[in-house]
């Protein structure tokens, strides 16, 4: 087994805002999950789908997920070519070297071509460095996208994995899709408590419950998340912290324990409704950034910038900033600034306060 870790500066680079983006990125999304959370037996199922036809999916080893019965038609180096029409490679080096070895191969027709990337991480791996390689090495960034990241909760033993380890907590926390398996071995009640847990740690994250791996592909691919060239991102979704938040109000005072491990790990959304100078709201986020970076799990949202008649995008992973976009129109008629923070130990009025005062403060003209 092994667990993947990448130096990343603590740093941010806010690049302009992008209005050219490549239309002809491979998506890559990332299926993450605790130890026995049925990894697996999910990706087992999707390849047998017609939908994961033209996939490559890179997994650690070839003896962790069985691939016997799902009939391998032909092997290259490092490669299986499976009757599905996907390709499975194992991690060798680390990811960047893994894919541009991959797409190597593909533009050279050594193996056939695919439309779409799905890592899985080992048990124990912190998602986070691996989205940030995803979103900000220059040799993956120019051939992929970052597309979405499932994570995987076991049903049966979630709310204790959540109470004594950090990893679950954290893998649920960067989560675009949560995955709940096993709910056929648990009471209605048990699943109940374990989805009101997860919506407490990542409120915008929709949950399916699945039972063998089955699932439409679709509905854990192809969010189009951050594929601005595309179409609109779903940021209602991200923005669903509201209507959950009068629930999680209720919950808190019959179902959450204090004590419990994890209550470190919040999720928030801060809104503004005047438009901010784009030079305020940079030095805002690199400050976040450079002070309280690593603590800052996952963050999306978008922004009224002074000056501009469409919103912002912006998404980040701790320290690392997904370069902004401009969406081609404001997707409902709340033109306000809107950001959902899930952290660590970070509160949401400090945040607030910093962003009023940067806001008011910094007047220049929006950079192009």
């Amino acid at each position: 087994m092994y667990v993947y870790e990448y130096r990343i500066e603590d740093t941010i680079t806010m690049a302009p805002v992008s209005k050219n983006l490549r239309t002809d990125r491979i998506p890559v999304s990332v299926i993450t999950g605790f130890l026995g959370s049925g990894k697996t037996t999910l990706l087992n199922a999707l390849l047998k789908h017609p939908g994961m036809a033209d996939t490559a999916v890179i997994i650690n080893e070839f003896g962790e997920i069985g691939l016997d019965h799902l009939l391998v038609e032909e092997a290259f180096e490092d490669v299986l070519l499976l009757q599905s029409g996907c390709l499975c490679c194992t991690i060798r080096g680390d990811i960047v070297d893994t894919l541009d070895r991959l797409y190597g191969q593909m533009d050279r027709g050594e193996v056939p071509p695919f439309k779409r990337a799905v890592i899985e991480t080992t048990g124990l791996a912190d998602p986070a460095p691996v989205l940030q390689t995803l979103m900000t090495e220059d040799l993956i960034t120019k051939r992929f996208r970052l597309d979405s990241v499932i994570t995987t909760v076991d049903a049966a033993n979630g709310l204790g994995q959540l109470d004594e380890h950090p990893e679950p907590a954290k893998q649920a926390a960067v989560a675009d899709r949560i995955v709940l398996t096993k709910t056929d071995l648990v009471s209605d009640t048990e699943v109940q408590q374990l989805k009101e847990r997860l919506a407490s740690l990542n409120p915008g994250a929709p949950i399916f419950e699945v039972i063998n791996g089955n699932i439409e592909p679709d509905k854990l691919f192809g969010a189009a998340l951050f594929d601005l060239t595309q179409k609109t991102p779903d940021v209602q979704q991200w923005l669903r912290e509201e209507s959950y938040k009068s629930e999680h109000d209720h919950h808190d005072s019959h179902h959450h324990d204090v004590n419990r491990h994890g209550e470190d790990i919040r999720a928030f959304c801060l809104t503004y409704d005047t438009p901010i100078p784009w030079d305020a709201f940079k030095a805002w986020l690199e400050s976040i950034a450079s002070v309280r970076g690593a603590d800052l799990l996952r963050m999306k949202g978008i922004v009224n910038i002074e000056g501009e008649t469409t919103p912002i995008v912006i998404h980040a992973v701790q320290h690392v900033f997904h370069p902004p976009a401009r969406l081609p129109k404001w997707p409902d008629d709340d033109h306000s600034t809107r950001i959902v923070f899930i952290t660590r130990n970070i509160a949401q009025e400090p945040l607030a306060k910093t962003l009023e005062a940067f806001a008011t403060q910094v007047k220049p003209a929006f950079a192009e």
